[in-house]
């Protein structure tokens, strides 16, 4: 692949001042170019860790340790007695959806408590608002309550259950991931990478779940996170931020198309009809979403 496949890309950077760090185009063969625009430091993925969140979720539920019709607080029965009404029908599915029916992005007035209490005590005492499983609501605390339940299930913090099932298999060593007080991983932001370490989602979303010829995830969970998606909304009515949510992906708005989002335009988009994977870091607080429109506008008509 030739570089010059980004000039369009660099300037509408440029023309637009968006803030991009790098930019990584990689074919589903291996064949890829990079571009960086200042050095290739490790950068928090914000809501992009998401998707490595719902990566070791499928992976469990491949185990057989979970069921994503299991009910949330079924792995929490410490926690019945405080749990608001409604708490009880929450399934995993759910959380991936973003359709808890709480509507806090993380416990809302009881993250005064959160230096002193379980966070997922904080969770289940958020009132339920809306039936579980119809309504999206984008919360931070529903991811955390699934790398919550991963530990459960295998008895591992999330990113230490991943270092040997994910992170080892795709050459990233000792990735940080921040977590909660209690050395709970955060799963649903702060997990930090390179743009090459963050290339390798899409390189092993655009292999259907196998990387450097092992299999990591089942392809029929990599079918369900992308295509088992619910309506949503956020913010403003840009239909990037309304096409469609999965398991923790966002849809884009151009058709087949998806990725994992993250604050300030942290993004691995893939493109399946041309096995194409473009993955960006960014800091861009004005317009992350110009980000995603220069690359269907400058490079997806090169390929």
């Amino acid at each position: 692949m030739n570089e010059s496949i980004l000039d369009g890309f660099r300037v509408a950077v440029l023309e637009q001042d968006l803030h991009v760090y790098g930019i990584r185009v990689e074919k589903k063969n291996g064949d890829g170019v990079t571009h960086f625009m200042r050095s290739d430091d490790a950068v928090n993925l914000y809501s992009a860790s998401k998707t490595f969140t719902s990566l070791a979720v499928g992976m469990c539920a491949d185990d057989g340790k979970l069921s994503l019709r299991d009910k949330v607080l079924d792995y929490f029965p410490e926690y019945r007695g405080v749990a608001a009404p409604g708490s009880e029908g929450i399934t995993l599915r759910d959380l991936l959806h973003m359709s808890s029916g709480k509507l806090e992005f993380w416990a809302g007035a009881l993250d005064a408590e959160n230096r002193g209490k379980d966070w997922a005590e904080l969770f289940f005492r958020v009132p339920v608002k809306e039936k579980p499983g119809t309504f999206f609501f984008y919360s931070n605390a529903c991811t955390y309550m699934l790398a919550r339940v991963v530990e459960k299930v295998t008895g591992q913090k999330e990113r230490d259950f991943l270092v040997p099932r994910l992170f080892t298999p795709l050459g990233i060593d000792n990735p940080q991931w921040h977590t909660d007080p209690a050395g709970h991983t955060l799963g649903a932001t702060s997990l930090y990478l390179t743009l090459g370490e963050f290339s390798r989602l899409g390189s092993l979303l655009l292999g259907n779940g196998e990387y450097g010829g092992k299999r990591l995830v089942s392809s029929e969970y990599l079918k369900d996170l992308r295509e088992d998606t619910v309506k949503c909304r956020v913010g403003s009515d840009d239909p990037e931020g309304g096409s469609g949510y999965g398991y923790q992906i966002w849809r884009c708005a151009e058709p087949g198309t998806y990725r994992a989002d993250g604050k300030y335009g942290q993004y691995c988009i893939i493109l399946p009809e041309q096995e194409t994977a473009v993955t960006i870091t960014s800091h861009e607080e004005r317009a992350a979403y110009d980000i995603i429109r220069a690359v269907f506008r400058e490079i997806v008509p090169r390929l």
